[in-house]
């Protein structure tokens, strides 16, 4: 999620457990606790996909936190003049809001080593959208009256509750759309395959899968008010031929653990050069995937690792038509029709099907 965010929920955590004592210094340190996690940003490895795959890393895991978190309340408990607040409060406050970072961030499509340094992949149970205005504003308006009124606790704990409530409606709209998912998937003997299924940008209305199948993925696009009307599945090529090049390279490899079966290769010149890209297709919207990278140029017909890998910057769209394709997603949220196809905002060189009446 975003910082603001993460500072909000934290503040709102803070309030909540020791507004009453402290007042507004409790939603501050709280804020300022939940969003250190992040400062991981400022590491530079050298490598884009470095960078993006090791963000969520150590400062994200439950284990460093939680010895920090203690590591704090022993602190708090020795040298913060208020000598009335038990060990266990503080140790409660500050695990709670730094762990409260990544089981947020768990909640969206990017991913969060939980578990780190344990080797396994990142844990992402996407039902929420790295930035959602209704999850944020109960917190905001909550952290905002605590600190303009100097009554720490009541209003962090309704914006929590309201927050977390809102939680509980992500994860019954989900459940919803993977019910009506299921039939589809069934029909096109798909029911076995790897699928990623979340919100579209900024709501949890409309909700995008994606479902891989060997050279093919699929997109749909399903609405909670969409009543009778059955998603649609629209196809794309996703260059599977190249895989074998992009796994002979470390950071290919890399982007497999980081995203599994959702990655898109392509063969595109840059510089006058024959370049190798991954893209991640859980990210973004079909057409606007942030996540594309470098991986090897070919020399004298073989594919070469690059030393250093890069991260492209928008290779498809530009900005205005992200704001042109904003007020679309809109639409469709409200209504199934006019039908929204993703194949509409996707270079036609990669689509192999699209139902009627795209």
């Amino acid at each position: 999620m975003d910082p603001v965010t993460h500072g909000v929920l934290g503040g709102a955590i803070g309030g909540t457990l020791l507004g009453r004592r402290l007042g507004h210094k409790a939603v501050l340190l709280g804020a300022l606790l939940a969003m250190s996690p992040d400062l991981d940003v400022v590491l530079d490895y050298g490598d884009a996909v470095a960078n993006v795959t090791e963000h969520r890393g150590f400062s994200h895991s439950l284990f460093v936190l939680t010895g920090l978190g203690t590591l704090f309340a022993l602190l708090a408990r020795r040298f913060a003049p208020a000598r009335d607040i038990p060990l266990g409060h503080w140790w409660v406050f500050f695990v709670l809001c730094l762990v409260t970072h990544p089981l947020l961030d768990a909640l969206t499509t990017y991913g969060t080593q939980l578990w780190w340094p344990l080797d396994v992949r990142p844990s992402a149970y996407p039902i929420v959208f790295i930035i959602d205005p209704l999850y944020t504003l109960p917190l905001l308006v909550g952290v905002g009256v605590a600190l303009v009124t100097g009554n720490g606790r009541r209003g962090p704990a309704w914006g929590l509750a309201l927050s977390c409530a809102y939680l509980v409606f992500a994860f019954g709209a989900k459940q919803l759309v993977e019910q009506r998912l299921e039939p589809l998937l069934a029909e096109h003997g798909l029911q076995d395959a790897p699928r990623v299924v979340q919100p579209t940008p900024f709501n949890t209305l409309l909700w995008r899968a994606t479902v891989m199948d060997g050279n093919l993925h699929h997109e749909a696009l399903i609405g909670i008010f969409d009543g009778a009307t059955p998603p649609r599945l629209e196809t794309y090529t996703r260059g599977a031929a190249l895989e074998p090049a992009a796994l002979a390279t470390e950071p290919g490899q890399r982007l497999v653990w980081f995203a599994g079966p959702f990655l898109r290769y392509e063969a595109v010149e840059i510089d006058g050069r024959e370049t190798l890209t991954a893209t991640d297709l859980r990210l973004g919207f079909p057409g606007f995937h942030p996540f594309v990278f470098t991986l090897a140029t070919r020399e004298a017909g073989e594919w070469q690792p690059l030393a250093v890998t890069e991260q492209l910057d928008s290779p498809y769209r530009a900005d205005e038509e992200r704001l042109t394709a904003l007020p679309r997603l809109i639409q469709r949220i409200r209504s199934p029709e006019p039908m929204l196809c993703t194949s509409e905002f996707v270079d036609d060189r990669w689509v192999v099907e699209v139902p009627e009446p795209c």
